[in-house]
């Protein structure tokens, strides 16, 4: 084929989008305006430390593999993939015992029954619940279009809808299993992964514990930033070109066809399809002229946004035997801490963290003896900070992690500091309202409730990456790619593609 592609943006949904377009023999041009691939799955290195600066959880490897399996390649021939042991630990404030999920059902029921009795036996039937909605999920809704309504809700939707959960919340479902509040926050913290609150969230995405208690969470060794590698280095192997410092600065649109970009530079490159992974908001309102937009300024004032991040990057002088590779703290009060990113946005007083330690599994991201640290609290987009803010929250979080994370001394073992939050998000990747993940994942903004990844004005420019359905995640984002495949070659099956 001699058409020509471009894609606009090198996030995980542009470059995964890149290699099946080249694949198929499409003539591919990808546009990063940052000068490294990946979006916000971004890296850096200071002071011998490489820093993963956004995504550090690989889970779900069968639709990592699904997609390699489409471009003819094995993820084993490009990742080195460590089962992590335990999965994760998680800490609970004012109290001395952290806990340990090891993805391992016989030793889980076993901690959570030390927790409530009896609850073991509902996690199995929790989990096996999640494992048929994740089935279900994968090979009959994810993987489709939604163009109406009744796509969506169709017979299979209608039956399948209570067995699903779909009509339900996060919270609610959960509270049928668990009585405790420490289960019910270990159940329900993945809604974080997912831009929104499990109090808002569909119980559907109860599937996402399928994830990670039944199928393990896993590291690529040398950090996730080798994802990001392997999905250039297959897109190139087809004959994508990758473009780094290339920002686009408009789509140019004849008589409703989409027929190339304008850089910033002034350079213009002519295309017969475009597909933007920038952020949604962005490309509506500002690489199109008002007339071709869809989704004006005014959708996006109404929208629910996913948080955003206060991120510290740490290097630390020596190693912190009470960290394991993923540490979760978990605030007292859940549902207060969920209101202060989403009702009555400001940076929480007692929030809930994410400290990821992946020198712990991988002696390369640090310098022998030290530790790399990545952390994360999840605030409300669009709060504005000045540096004196941003310095005296860091100092508070670090505080409250020497506490109650047990890493006494932690401020003065520190060699290497860098904050990254929410302005840095919408300087580096135009997020709307400096959001780290872009549209929540509520009910109405879910599926057929999602942006659409296809143009209702503008014949031949197309969507892709978290802001369209599916959605936010990494291995999400490539079955967007796939979304987007399948809207450009006609295919309105709802299962996995088999081949190209």
């Amino acid at each position: 084929m001699n058409k020509k592609v471009v894609v606009i943006g090198a996030g995980i949904g542009g470059l995964g989008t890149a290699g099946l377009f080249a694949k198929k023999g499409y003539d591919v041009t990808v546009l990063e305006k940052n000068p490294t691939l990946g979006g916000r799955a971004n890296v850096f290195e200071s002071d011998g430390f490489r820093f993963d600066m956004g995504p550090s959880w690989y889970l779900a490897p069968d639709l990592f593999e699904h997609y390699f399996n489409l471009l003819g390649e094995r993820v084993s021939d490009h990742l080195d993939l460590i089962r992590l042991d335990p999965s994760y630990r998680i800490f609970f404030h004012n109290d001395p015992e952290p806990l340990d999920i090891k993805s391992n059902i016989v030793l889980d029921a076993a901690t959570f029954d030390a927790i409530e009795p009896g609850s073991g036996e509902k996690l199995r039937a929790y989990l096996k619940q999640a494992e048929y909605q994740y089935g279900v999920a994968t090979q009959h809704f994810m993987y489709k279009n939604y163009d109406t309504i009744f796509d969506f809700f169709n017979r299979r939707v209608m039956t399948e809808g209570q067995k699903l959960s779909v009509f339900s919340k996060m919270h609610s479902f959960v509270s049928r299993f668990f009585r405790s509040r420490k289960l019910q926050q270990v159940m329900e913290y993945t809604m974080v992964f997912l831009g929104t609150s499990p109090y808002e969230a569909p119980a559907l995405y109860n599937l996402m514990s399928h994830m990670d208690f039944n199928q393990g969470v896993f590291y690529p060794r040398g950090g996730f930033y080798e994802l990001i590698k392997a999905l250039e280095r297959v897109a190139e192997k087809n004959g994508a070109v990758l473009r780094t410092g290339s920002p686009v600065a408009e789509i140019i649109v004849e008589n409703g066809n989409a027929k190339g970009v304008r850089l910033e530079s002034g350079e213009i490159i002519n295309a017969d399809v475009i597909i933007s992974n920038a952020d949604m908001h962005h490309t509506e309102t500002r690489l199109l002229a008002e007339k071709w937009r869809v989704l004006p300024q005014k959708y996006w004032d109404k929208r629910v946004m996913a948080p955003s991040a206060f991120i510290i990057y740490l290097g630390v002088r020596e190693k912190l035997p009470n960290l394991t590779h993923h540490n979760l703290l978990f605030s007292e009060d859940w549902r207060k801490n969920f209101d202060e990113i989403y009702k009555d946005p400001c940076l929480p007083d007692e929030p809930s963290l994410y400290v990821c330690a992946p020198s712990v599994t991988d002696p390369t991201v640090a310098p022998e003896g030290k530790e790399n640290l990545f952390v994360l609290v999840p605030i409300a987009s669009d709060l504005k900070m000045t540096e004196d803010e941003k310095e005296a929250y860091s100092d508070k979080v670090l505080a409250l992690i020497e506490e109650q994370m047990n890493v006494p001394g932690l401020r003065e073992k520190i060699e290497y500091k860098r904050i990254y939050t929410v302005d840095d998000f919408a300087m580096d990747y135009n997020a709307f309202k400096g959001s780290a993940l872009g549209l929540a994942h509520t009910l109405w903004q879910t599926a057929i409730f999602r942006p659409s990844n296809v143009s209702k004005k503008v014949k031949g420019l197309y969507f892709v990456g978290a802001g369209v359905n599916p959605g936010i995640g990494t291995q999400i984002c490539l079955i967007s790619a796939e979304l987007v495949y399948k809207r450009v070659q006609g295919i309105t099956s709802a299962e996995p593609l088999g081949s190209l």
